[in-house]
């Protein structure tokens, strides 16, 4: 392991936020036990895409065995440094198999095994919602035979839905030693921008327009929150990332939306709480942090993406400062 880069290699701090530029493992080290109000995060999907050749990168991994053995380290940090009663949401997606690699063409349920391996190191499965994928574009950025319209005319019973990304959240048990508003004092969605109307069938058929600061917006926000299924989150509704990529992975750099961040940033965490992202790529979890109010802490390993979120996190103006502290 000499050969290798430092486990922490450096750090950079600004008003509410502090990146690390290493292995998340080694990072979570170092956070006290009991001090996150939340953490959100997209992890590695197994080996779909491989991010880095850095043996201490999770993606790395020559089989599902070894990656959830590499991942089971973190559940176990995250266990201990997550308060009582406070949520973890995971951004998953189930993956496609191939015949190269697995021997036949279907889906691996990795979405249960993700939740599967929180369960296991005590977490209990609090929810989830599915986002809605756009077959279209999924189609052209993964040629997936199964969504292809020339499979469907040639044997459709190799056809497929296009694979939806899902939010599961996990909570630590115990009783919660803060409890959380969740105003919902934002709306974030295709019907209406933040400061716009948003229109809502009411119970007796009829129509109202409700916006923000009105006495029913609240509970049209979080309606809208509570539904099984996103259906309004836009794919492209992400942090710039363009200098984060590298030729040798030019497709597999992949920003969670910050819709759904700023969703889950509302729903389980205040304003001044620690949010936390173990893979922070270029900053997505981090960035909907800081802009929230919240603290935000986060590792990433891979240089390039490294540097994209510090720049990201940089052009900040955060909507309610306060100091970072409490976790020196």
């Amino acid at each position: 392991m000499d050969d290798v880069m430092p486990l922490v290699s450096s750090q950079e701090h600004g008003e509410n936020w502090t990146l690390w530029h290493g292995d998340c493992m080694e990072v979570m080290k170092g956070i006290p036990d009991n001090s996150l109000h939340f953490s959100v995060f997209s992890p590695p999907f197994s080996s779909l895409y491989t991010f880095s050749d850095d043996p201490r990168d999770v993606s790395n991994n020559s089989s599902d065995d070894v990656f959830f053995e590499h991942f089971g380290f973190l559940i176990k940090e995250l266990y201990r440094a997550i308060m009582p009663g406070r949520v973890v949401a995971i951004h998953v997606m189930n993956l496609p198999t191939s015949k190269t690699r697995d021997g036949f063409i279907g889906l691996r349920d990795f979405r249960g095994d993700v939740l599967r391996s929180f369960q296991k190191e005590g977490f209990i499965f609090h929810s989830e919602t599915m986002i809605r994928k756009d077959p279209v574009v999924a189609v052209q950025r993964t040629k997936a035979i199964g969504l292809l319209h020339k499979q469907l005319c040639k044997d459709s019973c190799m056809s497929r839905m296009a694979i939806a990304d899902y939010i599961v959240a996990v909570r630590k048990p115990g009783d919660n030693p803060e409890p959380v508003a969740g105003p919902f004092d934002k709306y974030y969605g295709s019907e209406c921008a933040p400061d716009g109307p948003l229109v809502q069938l009411s119970q007796n058929g009829g129509r109202e327009t409700l916006r923000p600061g009105d006495p029913w917006f609240s509970v049209a926000v979080w309606q809208r929150v509570a539904e099984s299924v996103w259906m309004d989150i836009n794919q492209n509704d992400v942090l710039s990332f363009r200098c984060a990529r590298e030729e040798a992975d030019e497709r597999h750099i992949s920003p969670l939306q910050l819709t759904p961040i700023r969703r889950c940033i509302d729903l389980w965490s205040n304003p001044g709480d620690v949010v936390f992202s173990p893979f922070a790529g270029i900053g997505s979890e981090l960035y909907c942090a800081v802009e929230m109010g919240r603290k935000a802490l986060g590792a990433e390993l891979k240089a390039s993406y490294y540097a994209q979120a510090v720049a990201n996190l940089k052009g900040i103006k955060p909507s309610q400062p306060s100091l970072l502290d409490g976790l020196a």
